[in-house]
Parts: C-alpha cells; structure tokens; sequence
C-alpha cells in the first residue's frame, strides 16, 4: 500500500511541476493568486513527504531517542505546510460556535491519525497524505468554480467602461453614470453601446450575442431604438439617451445575474438544512463508534478493548463522512444554470424560478408583443363618409395622447407630425376607445362597446384584424381596420413547448375574438380569451392556477406595462426584455433578452437539464457516502478509500455542474 501511495505522490508532484511550469509561461491562465500560492504548498508538501519516506524511520532509529522527535518534528512541519489553514479555519469555527463542519472533520481526523501514529511509533504518511489530497480536491474544486464565474462574467462581458459625449467638437470619455437623457452620446465602430437610446443619426450593424444568445447581427439606422450592451461593429452612431445608465438594458442585465444567487431554490435550501443535521450527527457517531464498541467487548464480552483499531475507524469515519460533493456542487449547479441560461439569452432572476421553470406544464401568452411583432399596420378603411386621409387623421389625433401599439399605427398611416393643439378634451375609456375634440368636431375611435355606448350605429367589419369604428359630431363615419404581424417563430415555439412536455397552451387578449381566434388557430395555441381588460387576465389566470395538476407550474409570457400584475400572479412570469415595459421585465422572473417565443422552450430546457445534474449529484454524493460510512464502520475500509471516496466524488460532482454551462445543443 505504501508503495502504491508513493508512486501516487511521485505522479501527483509530476503533474503539479508540469501545471506550475505553465502557469509561469501563461499569467494569464486563470488562476487567482491564492490558487496558485495553494499549488505551490501542495508540490512543496508532496516533495518534502517523498523525501522523508525515502529516508524512511530506519535513518531516523539510528540517531537514537532524539531521532524519533526529529522524524515527528519533520513530519509536522510537512503537514502544517499542507493543513495550517484548515487547523486555522476548524479553530475559527470552534470559537464561533459553529464547530461541525467540513474543516472540523478534516481537522479532528488527521491530529487524530497523527496522535496515534506517535503513540505507536508508527508511519506519518496516512495522516499527512489524507491532508495532502483532501487540499489537492479542494484546490480542483476552488478552480473549477472560479473558471465556471469566469466563463459567466466572460460571458456577460458588457458593461461599458465609458460613454462619448461630444463637446466643442471633441469627443470626451465620460463616466455613463455621469450622462443624463436626452443626452447624444457617440458610439464608434468596436465600442460598446453604453446607454439605451434612439439612433439619431448613421447607420450601423451590431453586435447583439452578449444580450440575446444570437449571432446573426442586427442592422440599424436612424430613428431606431437601440439598447445598451450591444457591440458596435461598423458605422459611426451617435443616439439620444432615453434611459440613465443605472435603469439602461446593461444594468438591469448585470444586476439581474449578480443577484441571481441571493434567492436560492428548495433544493439549495435542502442541502444547507441537510449540511446543519448532518455534520454534528456524524461527528456524534464517529464518537459513538470509537467509545461504543470497545466498551461492549471489554464490559460486556470480557475480551480485549482494541481502543487504537475502534479510534482508527471513528477517525477514518470523519474522513469520509465529509459533506464536500453536496455542498459545493448542488449551489455550483444553479450557478452554472444561471450562467448557461445567460449566455442563451435568459435571464434566470434566482435558482428557485429556474426550480419552478423545470416543472412548467402550462404556459399562458399575451398576444401582442409577444407572439406577434406588436408592429399594426392599417391594412384598410371601409364604409368611410370621408376621404381616406381625413379618416386616418381624426383619428391619429384622437389617438395621439396613447402610447398603445394601435394609436402608434395610426399615427404612422397619418405619416404627419401631430399637432396637438387642434386636440382638446381627450377621454380614454378602458376596454371602449377614445373620444376627444378634434378641430372642434366630437370624435370617437374605438371599437363596438364604444359606438354602442355612444348610441351610434356602426358597420360590421368581416375583415381580420383589429376594427376601429369613427363616429364624427355623433354620426357613423366608417371604420378603419388594423392587423397584427405575427412574429415568425411563434408557430415553432408552441410546438417546441409541446415537444418539451407543456400539455396546454393559453392565450389572452384584449383583440376581438375573430382576430383572437384566427391567430390561434395559426399558432396551434390550445385556448384563447378575447377582449379581455388587465383585470380580467389575472381572473383567468387565477381559474388555470385553481385548475392545476399536483405540482405542475404555470407560466405566463408578456411585454406590457397591463401585464405586470398577470406576471407576478402566475408561478412564473416570462417578460420580453428587449422591447418589453420596464414594469413587465420588473415583475418577471425570467427575461428573455431577443423577445423571442422560441427561447421560452429552451429555457425550460435549460432549467431541467440543471435539475437533472443537481438530483444526479444528490443521489451519487449520498449514495457513495453512505456506502463508504457503512464500509468503515464494519471495517471493511481504511483511511485511504475515505479520502479517495470524498475527494473523487467531489471532482466527479463539480465536473458534472459545470455541464450546466453548456446549453447550445438544448
């Protein structure tokens, strides 16, 4: 055996020599500091642990009643050369109150080893050697979490360093913090947009695969919103501010992932009440196991205590009984989750909604904004008693005090700046329309319920689309009627949510129920309500939660500011984050960042991939340690199968988290 543990060794200080001669040809390799300060006290301890084996206790005998203190006294500098931080740590926790962790046992097991190889005169190298690759794992696992948060902030690489504000003919770099909106700002060609805004002049394309996942780029030009974060590849832009870098796309997205961690999952919240019952419980028993049974064979059945062989198990059960697989991997998974949905273009705000996300069964749409492009185009007028142009304008007018997608169509058709003194007495009638004074003349735009609580018989319109009446000085003047341009995913993302196992798809609307109808019927959506007001989303909502399945969740996907409170009532809300309301993306708890229905499958995709990785790591953790407790209790294994079992399981654990991180096949 200990010729196997000193080839081990000589391979172990083979391998660290070779990582250490990189590290000295590449600074950059990753690693911090304390990493590397860590790999130089783990090659220093192997060598001098070789050494001392080589010279062996024969060397040290010949040297008399002194030798023996002197072979001691190098092994324990060897081993506080290994193990002075973990003695250090297990003191700190001792003092605090907070005795039985990971530290502690590590701790308790290797004096422990220690003391008995002194009260024998026996070989340092188990006690020493278990320090050595307990550090060796914890020095892997230290690494392979760093290199996942690199990859992640790699990833999410996009917060700018500074904006171009041009004075006096010259370009200044300042602070984003410092520019206001309404500010113009210039953004050359390689430099990050660092605030939202509108293109007021050039054209560019850009970069957009940090935000949204996507590496096709996207084109702009004038008149254009564009959102911070993105890179700009070719042309000269220069945009007008409509955001404060602390509320721009960046920051949102940079705060949303930093704080991602605070709010943990059941399963996270688990492994930590596990960890605070299971420590102490272990330790409790290891001390049950080196008093219980040498009491038994002494006391009760008159033979030999065999206390050194009983205290060797005790110890050796603390060795394996170290909790470090569940503890480390379980959080690194949702990390790792996170960081891969990130990278996708999903914004995960907490591992528990990734949690829920993986149990999604329903999922409920808003129509505009979010299955279609929220772009409406008037598509026709009919029945008019005026001309066309006259139509469209009176109700451009009517309309010009809303910011809904239909009065912004209707603004676009007039194609003229409003002049919004011809406008007075404007009154917005929720579910109906308008009605205001234009030029003097009494004008309603809206739909049916309006002319009927007008008391104004209209035409009805067979067309498709969104049907908006005019009544003038109270009499019918025709209607105009408006489309929605589905977005062209929206088919295939309903079947991919079909695919990925959600057995209803919803949606809700406050369109007519022939538009309503038509546009689900095109997507292959299962339900559909129309004509429905914010309140009257959250009735339904409600009704779909009350008629849920054991622990099925609900999602619901949205963009407006009315569908903020459906998005806080649902298990999980989905927001739009490129175009979607501030209100909509505050309420979310998941953001996709390209406004694009198909990310919505692979999301749920992604979060069960990491659950999946998460029970795996559960089952094998506590599966293999318990059968290693059981193994050392009855004797069957030694020290060495402990802290291989502990160390190889950890490695194991983190190697299968990190798996999470990688999502471009889902």
């Amino acid at each position: 055996m200990q010729e196997l543990i000193v080839n081990i060794l000589l391979l172990a200080v083979a391998l660290l020599a070779a990582v250490l001669q990189l590290i000295g040809r590449k600074p950059s390799s990753g690693m911090t500091r304390k990493q590397k300060i860590m790999l130089w006290r783990i090659l220093t301890a192997a060598v001098l642990l070789l050494g001392l084996q080589s010279l062996g206790a024969g060397a040290f005998d010949s040297l008399g009643g002194a030798g023996r203190w002197l072979r001691l006294a190098l092994y324990l500098v060897d081993y506080l050369v290994i193990g002075y931080d973990i003695l250090r740590k297990a003191y700190r926790g001792i003092r605090n109150g907070q005795v039985f962790d990971e530290n502690f046992l590590m701790a308790v097991a290797t004096l422990g080893a220690l003391a008995l190889a002194v009260y024998e005169n026996g070989d340092y190298l188990e006690s020493i050697a278990v320090m050595l690759f307990y550090q060796v794992g914890e020095w892997f696992q230290s690494y392979a979490v760093g290199k996942s948060r690199r990859n992640i902030s790699d990833l999410m690489d996009i917060r700018p360093d500074y904006a171009n504000v041009e004075r006096n003919g010259k370009l200044e770099q300042v602070d984003p913090d410092e520019v206001e909106i309404g500010s113009t700002i210039v953004v050359q060609p390689g430099e990050k947009v660092p605030i939202d805004g509108t293109v007021v002049e050039g054209t560019s394309t850009l970069n957009t695969a940090a935000l949204t996942g996507e590496s096709l780029p996207r084109e702009v030009q004038t008149g254009d919103a564009i959102i911070s974060g993105c890179i700009n590849m070719t042309g000269l832009l220069k945009i007008r501010t409509t955001k404060e870098f602390g509320e721009s796309t960046v920051s949102r997205i940079l705060d949303l992932v930093e704080n991602a961690s605070s709010r943990k999952s059941k399963s996270e919240d688990f492994i930590s009440r596990f960890a605070r019952i299971y420590t102490p419980a272990v330790c409790y028993a290891a001390l049950a196991l080196a008093i219980l049974p040498p009491l038994v064979l002494m006391l009760g059945l008159g033979q030999s205590p065999a206390w050194e062989t009983w205290i060797y198990r005790a110890l050796t059960f603390l060795v394996a009984s170290c909790p470090c697989a569940l503890v480390i991997s379980i959080p690194l998974s949702f990390f790792a989750g996170i960081g891969g949905a990130s990278k996708a273009g999903v914004l995960v705000k907490g591992s528990n909604y990734l949690e829920t996300l993986s149990q999604t069964r329903i999922v409920v749409f808003d129509k505009t904004g979010t299955l279609t492009q929220g772009v409406f185009e008037v598509n026709g007028i009919h029945h008019n008693q005026l001309e066309n142009d006259k139509l469209v304008e009176y109700a451009a007018l009517a309309e010009s005090a809303s910011s809904h997608p239909i009065s912004k169509s209707l603004q676009m058709a007039y194609g003229k700046e409003i002049d919004r003194s011809r406008v007075s007495g404007i009154q917005e009638i929720s579910g109906n329309g308008v009605t205001a004074l234009v030029d003097g003349h009494a004008v309603a735009a809206g739909n049916e319920k309006l002319m009927d609580r007008l008391g104004v018989p209209y035409i009805s319109c067979h067309s498709v689309g969104t049907i908006i009446h005019m009544a003038i000085d109270g009499q019918y003047a025709g209607h105009i009627v408006i489309s929605d341009v589905v977005k062209p995913t929206s088919k295939q993302a309903i079947q991919a949510l079909k695919s990925a196992g959600v057995y209803k798809t919803v949606m809700l609307t406050g369109d007519a129920g022939q538009v309503a109808h038509q546009v689900a019927a095109e997507l292959g959506v299962d339900q559909v309500y129309s004509q429905l007001l914010p309140a009257d989303k959250v009735e339904k909502v409600e009704e779909l939660l009350a008629r849920k399945r054991g622990k099925e969740k609900l999602a619901f996907v949205g963009d407006g500011i009315n569908d903020a409170p459906v998005l806080g009532r649902a298990d999980i809300g989905i927001a739009m984050g490129a175009m979607g309301s501030d209100a909509a993306i505050e309420a979310a708890d998941v953001v996709l960042m390209d406004d694009d229905p198909m990310q919505i499958a692979k999301a749920i995709k992604i979060s069960r991939k990491c659950l999946g990785i998460v029970y795996q790591n559960i089952v094998v953790a506590i599966g293999v340690k318990l059968l290693c407790l059981v193994l050392v209790a009855l004797g069957f294994a030694n020290m060495w199968l402990a802290v291989f079992a502990d160390v190889g399981v950890m490695i194991l654990a983190v190697l299968n988290a990190i798996r999470a991180l990688f999502v471009k096949k889902l």
